[in-house]
């Protein structure tokens, strides 16, 4: 069988409610996410080995971008291999659109379109459970690649669950030129002694969604892991100012940083506040709208 291409959406976070450190490591989730209009593609051919071929956008650093057997996209078949019980291979192509290292999940993206892709390809038929299973051991945001739209998150992000969205939002997005590490960022929280001792998703952002109300949705919204990441990088605070300045409705960091993310009525509005920005000369400033589906199949 030749190719087969599936893409996978960039994640935002509406909310981001962290909880302490556990034993284990791990900090307890209560979030909000959303599949927005940035996207990779992977490819995935039969091969005798694995192999992996890395395609970035020319605005984006793939210097951070782990290659061969390191990479989760490529974890992500050995993975599926295993569960099924099959000695088989892939070229696996990644075509990279969402930035690294910037809080939009674009690992976990690639991670969740390998899965689907070689499913397809190989036509094993992996239940929407299974699939999910797998998508939970490869990272936190994998399951919601899958599922797009908008959904909770609980757990470490991994238990997901779709929510009713009435709106079509509207999201100017500044990508940073240099990455933020998340582990640093978790650190950051926990040296300053942060995490909610019983995280939730607020009601009055499930109620925004329900009612597509931009002003609603704008008040709700809200990141735990804002102030460590601004700690780290104070400088994310001007863009954030900036952002409202150009007249967006708020401003937040997309999970862990260092993406900002502004809030817009619609698309004209969206339009207006990139112009703005990048007047202002801010760069890698682009429009973009959610929620979107998760990862699907596509053809060229």
């Amino acid at each position: 069988m030749s190719g087969l291409t599936v893409r996978a959406a960039a994640k935002i976070n509406l909310h981001l409610g962290v909880g302490r450190v556990r034993e284990d490591g791990f900090h307890p989730l209560a979030t909000l996410y959303q599949a927005v209009g940035i996207y990779d593609d992977v490819t995935v051919t039969d091969a005798p080995r694995w192999d992996l071929d890395v395609r970035c956008h020319e605005r984006i650093d793939g210097s951070e971008v782990p290659r061969g057997t390191d990479n989760v996209a490529v974890r992500a078949g050995r993975m599926l291999t295993e569960h099924h019980g099959v000695r088989r291979a892939a070229a696996i192509r990644i075509e990279k659109q969402i930035p690294v290292a910037a809080g939009l999940a674009g690992g976990s993206a690639d991670a969740a379109a390998t899965l689907l892709a070689l499913d397809r390809l190989w036509q094993l038929e992996t239940s929407d459970e299974d699939l999910l299973a797998l998508a939970a051991r490869l990272g936190s945001d994998v399951p919601f690649a899958l599922v797009g739209g908008s959904a909770t998150g609980h757990g470490r992000g991994e238990v997901v669950e779709r929510v009713e969205d009435n709106g079509t939002w509207w999201w100017v997005a500044v990508e940073s030129d240099i990455g933020l590490s998340t582990p640093a960022v978790y650190a950051e929280l926990d040296r300053a002694g942060g995490g909610d001792p019983a995280p939730e998703v607020p009601e009055p952002l499930l109620a925004a969604l329900r009612s597509g109300d931009a002003d609603a949705l704008a008040a709700a919204v809200g990141n735990d892991l804002a102030a460590p990441a601004l700690q780290l990088r104070p400088d994310l605070r001007e863009v954030l100012d900036a952002g409202v300045a150009a007249g967006a409705l708020t401003g937040l960091l997309s999970g862990s940083g260092p993406t900002c993310l502004f809030l817009c009525r619609d698309g004209d509005h969206a339009i207006d506040v990139r112009r703005r920005l990048t007047e202002a000369g801010h760069e890698r400033v682009q429009a973009t709208t959610g929620p979107v589906a998760g990862a699907h199949e596509v053809s060229y």
